[in-house]
């Protein structure tokens, strides 16, 4: 009986099982490759970091802390444009001394002649006369509209008949228009920044009446409750500060 020829090594199974797995493993490494460099290609790469909005020197509100130096600014490309320069307000001008004359508050419907007021005896300011309530009155000695410093003007708030010069002062509300119109026929116009009701026992004397750099205006009449024999409990005073001029109107 012939012998049995043996199998070459590299033909034998357990060769080929393992050449299979060798090859397989090889395979699987290699396309892991191919996809892990792929997926961070054009069409899929990771945002890079975006230019800083605030530059050194931006005077935006919510700008926070020292300013970066010139060093540190984000460098500007065709992809990456520079961003805006912040708009800066101009302050209007101030105006000289010249006196007031009408007061105009569009909102709430005022359109009243203004009448000079002083203090009394006793360092209190004035008011109109009673029978006349439909005029309100300038602080002669502080500021005139227009000019740098705290200016005040008063009215009534209501008679036994009816509402008087300033008896919807309390309605006015943040941005609204007050005009103040001068015996040289220019006109300062005075934007109000808040309305605040104070009881006269704890009326602040500094806040309302003390001295303001820019020009500012101070409107008051009364409030609170009403008794009579000691009349109102407190006032409402508007806070104002001017945002504009205008020049008196040309003839012809």
């Amino acid at each position: 009986m012939a012998r049995r020829r043996r199998r070459p090594w590299y033909r034998r199974r357990a060769y080929r099982l393992a050449r299979t797995a060798v090859l397989t493993v090889v395979l699987v490494m290699a396309g892991d490759r191919i996809v892990h460099r792929e997926g961070h290609g054009a069409g899929t790469a990771a945002p890079a970091p975006a230019p800083r909005a605030v530059e050194a020197g931006d005077a935006r509100p919510g700008v926070t802390g020292p300013a970066p130096s010139p060093s540190a600014r984000p460098r500007t490309t065709a992809a990456t444009p520079a961003p805006r320069p912040a708009r800066t307000s101009v302050a209007p001008r101030t105006l000289p001394r010249s006196r007031a004359t009408r007061i105009v508050i569009p909102y709430i419907g005022v359109d009243a002649d203004l009448m000079d007021l002083g203090l009394d005896s006793e360092r209190r300011l004035t008011t109109p006369p009673e029978d006349k309530p439909e005029l309100a009155g300038w602080y002669t000695d502080g500021p005139s509209p227009g000019e740098p410093g705290t200016a005040v003007a008063v009215g009534h708030l209501d008679t036994n008949t009816g509402p008087a010069v300033f008896g919807g002062l309390g309605e006015l509300k943040r941005g609204k228009r007050v005009e103040v119109r001068r015996a040289d026929g220019r006109t300062a116009v005075y934007t109000v920044d808040a309305i605040k009701a104070y009881e006269k026992d704890k009326f602040p004397n500094r806040l309302v009446y003390g001295t303001r750099n820019r020009p500012e205006l101070r409107l008051i009449t009364c409030g609170g409750t009403y008794d009579r024999r000691t009349g109102y409990s407190g006032n409402v005073v508007v806070f104002a500060h001017l945002t504009g001029t205008r020049e008196p109107a040309r003839k012809g």
